[in-house]
C-alpha cells in the first residue's frame, strides 16, 4: 500500500530523492581549529613528559638549581685557586729573595776569610821582620809573592807585598814592577814580560811607598798557554838593575 502511495505522489511531482545540506565553513576555520587541536595535543604530551620525568624523580627547575650551584661553588674554587696561585707566587718572590741575600752573604763571608787569611800573613811576615835575621836584612826586599789562575782561562792574578828595611826613611821609594812570564803553547816555550810597551795598565806597576806596600793585579795570556813561572823584578826610578827579584812557580 505504501508503495503505491509512494509511486502516486512520486507521478504528482511531491515525492523525489533525499538531498543532504551542509553548512560551508570557510579554510581558515577549518586551518585555525587544526593548529589549536595540535596546540592542545602539544601541551598535553609536555604535560605528560613533564609529569613523568617528575614521577620518576628528575626535576629540571631542581636541575637547574643545582647547576647553578655548582656553577658559583666552580667560580669560588676558582677565585680561591687564583689567590692560592698569588700566594704561591709571593712566597716564590721572596725564596728567590732570601736565596739571593743568602748567595751574597756566603760570598761576604768568603771575601771576609780571605781577607782574614791574607791579614794573618802579613802579620806573620811583620813578625819575622822584627826577628833578628830580619833586621839584618838591609834594603828592599819581596816578602810574598803569590800567583793564582782566574775564573777565565789565561787570566791570573798576582798578589805581592814589598819592604823596605835600612833605606833611609826621610823619602818614599819610587819605582815600578815587572813580572817575567815563562809559558809554553803548543809545544813551544815562550817569554812575556809585563807590562808589555804601550800597555793602558802601565800605570798598575808603579811603586810608591815608605815603609811597605801591598801589590795586586792580574794579567792575561793566551787561553791555551800553560804558565810554568813567574819571576817579579821591582826597579828603582832612574835603575835599570832589579833591586829586588823573587820567582814563583806554578
Amino acid at each position: 500500500m505504501s508503495l503505491r502511495l509512494k509511486r502516486f505522489f512520486r507521478r504528482l511531482g511531491f515525492a523525489g530523492d533525499r538531498v543532504l545540506v551542509r553548512a560551508e565553513i570557510p579554510w581558515y576555520w577549518r586551518w585555525l581549529g587544526a593548529a589549536l587541536a595540535l596546540a592542545a595535543l602539544a601541551g598535553l604530551a609536555f604535560w605528560t613528559y613533564d609529569a613523568g620525568r617528575r614521577f620518576a624523580g628528575f626535576d629540571r627547575d631542581s636541575l637547574q638549581q643545582e647547576l647553578a650551584q655548582t656553577k658559583k661553588r666552580l667560580d669560588g674554587a676558582e677565585s680561591e685557586l687564583d689567590r692560592l696561585r698569588a700566594v704561591a707566587n709571593a712566597a716564590d718572590n721572596r725564596l728567590s729573595i732570601e736565596r739571593t741575600a743568602q748567595q751574597r752573604l756566603a760570598q761576604q763571608f768568603q771575601g771576609l776569610e780571605q781577607e782574614n787569611a791574607r791579614l794573618r800573613e802579613e802579620l806573620a811576615t811583620f813578625e819575622s821582620m822584627l826577628s833578628s835575621e830580619a833586621r839584618q836584612k838591609q834594603g828592599l826586599s819581596i816578602y810574598r809573592a803569590k800567583i793564582e789562575p782566574e775564573v777565565l782561562p789565561g787570566e791570573y792574578r798576582y798578589r805581592l807585598l814589598l819592604l823596605t828595611s835600612g833605606l833611609r826613611r826621610d823619602r818614599e821609594f819610587q819605582g815600578r814592577l815587572e813580572l817575567v812570564v815563562k809559558l809554553t803553547e803548543d809545544g813551544r816555550s815562550a817569554m812575556m814580560v809585563f807590562p808589555e810597551a804601550g800597555q793602558a795598565s802601565a800605570a798598575a806597576f808603579k811603586l810608591s811607598f815608605k815603609y811597605f806596600q801591598r801589590v795586586e793585579g792580574t794579567f792575561r795570556v793566551a787561553p791555551k798557554a800553560k804558565v810554568e813561572s813567574v819571576q817579579v823584578r821591582v826597579y828603582e826610578s832612574g835603575s835599570t838593575e832589579a833591586k829586588a827579584m823573587y820567582t814563583v812557580t806554578l
